[in-house]
């Protein structure tokens, strides 16, 4: 549980950055030659799967690995399974990994497979799951949290990312007939929209609730919506799904609406890219596109040791190769230089204070990291609140003594999870 006053921000101040006024349309990249598709299930070389290599499959094919699995990736082209490997994230969970090889001359003159979607979010779990924006049709099919309220985000979470406010601006129409199809098939009494302080939304959007979310860093995180504008606190190791609240970004309800039109996916993904300097761009491109065709679309050149970060400064999580698809909850991509890559550092903490002074839960930073490091992960937990941090990585960013509090914080929630799924 929190056992300190929540919620107290001191300087330094991080602003979001926001959207130009009338923003250009995002660089479409071609689908490459192989596609690189991530399912979220392990591989049992016990067991005969239902795909394997050398099989053909068509645009729009949903892709289990076993009759009774239920995860599912859909194939964005017509084209042939060249590989099935083990894929591991970065804290060393495993996945599968798929390559398919794109058949170009049939995919761009065939329409992706119809699907029969009925007005139950069963239905649009069954076939949308991994539609541009990631909608989390899963939780919301789910009977095992009741979920009153949908609160759909034209914010981006993390700094220098413009992704779903060009969403916004862009596509508003598509954003309401998305909402409106989310309340069918849902049956969620409450609708409503975060938009950042600023934007000029043009649209009407009397349909929701309209929260007007700051422009300073961390006003767009879920916690922080939940806290500000519903007036609720999120209690220490839950979700916000555990208090009747599922998060959906626009681009998510924009996929969603497409979809529930023509009766079958839509793979393309909007992203905003920040190359070495710092420059953004905006890009379009298939899901599972490797990230090397995008940054050779912008003449970015990756060196040996170049960081890729997979989301923004604060809360991103770095790659090891550049061959990193592009995923349907993908927003940002950053490249980091080598020469000016942030250090960090094995120092001792200097107990200065300035991670619990900016910390917006008020968790004891500085005490924290010591358990963390010494793999005390339920005392951790326990004593000093590590389930109570809102993983907005304003500790890492002040750390005098440069140690990665962000990543020991993350990992040390994994290692708990762990820990208490053996007991």
């Amino acid at each position: 549980m929190i056992k300190r006053s929540f919620f107290t921000l001191s300087q330094p101040g991080l602003n979001y950055d926001l959207v130009e006024p009338d923003p250009k349309e995002p660089k479409s990249i071609p689908i490459p030659p192989n596609l690189i598709l991530l399912l979220n299930e392990p591989i049992d070389s016990t067991r005969q799967a239902l795909i394997k290599k050398g099989d053909l499959v068509e645009k729009g094919a949903k892709l289990c690995l076993y009759n009774d699995s239920t995860e599912y990736t859909i194939s964005p082209v017509n084209g042939t399974i060249t590989a099935i490997d083990v894929y591991l994230n970065d804290f060393g969970n495993t996945s599968t990994s798929l390559v398919i090889k794109n058949d170009q001359a049939q995919t761009s003159s065939t329409d992706p497979a119809t699907y029969d979607l009925k007005d139950e979010i069963i239905s649009a779990d069954q076939y949308l799951r991994t539609l541009p924006g990631a909608p989390p049709l899963k939780i919301l099919a789910g009977d095992k949290i009741k979920i009153d309220t949908i609160v759909i985000t034209c914010a981006d979470q993390d700094l220098l990312s413009t992704t779903h406010q060009y969403v916004t601006l862009k596509f508003g129409d598509e954003i309401k007939e998305g909402a409106k199809i989310l309340k069918k098939i849902t049956h969620v009494p409450k609708l409503c929209i975060a938009i950042p302080e600023g934007l000029d939304i043009k649209e009407d959007f009397s349909l929701f609730q309209v929260f007007k979310t700051a422009l300073r860093y961390p006003s767009n995180l879920p916690a922080m919506i939940l806290k500000d504008h519903l007036k609720m606190i999120l209690p220490a190791g839950k979700t916000p799904e555990d208090m009747g609240v599922c998060f959906m970004t626009a681009e998510a309800v924009v996929s969603l609406a497409r979809s529930y039109t023509t009766k079958s996916a839509n793979f393309e993904k909007i992203l905003t890219i920040i190359g070495k300097q710092g420059t953004q761009y905006r890009v379009k491109a298939t899901i599972g596109t490797p990230l090397n065709k995008i940054f050779k679309a912008f003449s970015i050149l990756v060196n040996d040791q170049d960081r890729i970060v997979i989301g923004g400064p604060m809360r991103g999580f770095s790659t090891y190769t550049i061959h990193h698809p592009v995923q349907s909850d993908m927003d940002t991509v950053m490249i980091q230089d080598r020469d000016i890559i942030p250090e960090v550092s094995d120092y001792p903490c200097v107990n200065c204070g300035k991670c619990i002074r900016i910390c917006p839960a008020n968790v004891p930073v500085n005490i924290l990291v010591r358990y963390l490091e010494a793999d005390l992960y339920q005392e951790a937990a326990d004593k000093y609140d590590l389930e109570s941090c809102i993983e907005c990585g304003l500790c890492a960013y002040v750390c005098t003594a440069k140690i990665p509090l962000f990543q020991y914080i993350r990992l040390g929630k994994h290692e708990l999870l762990k820990l208490r799924a053996e007991v």
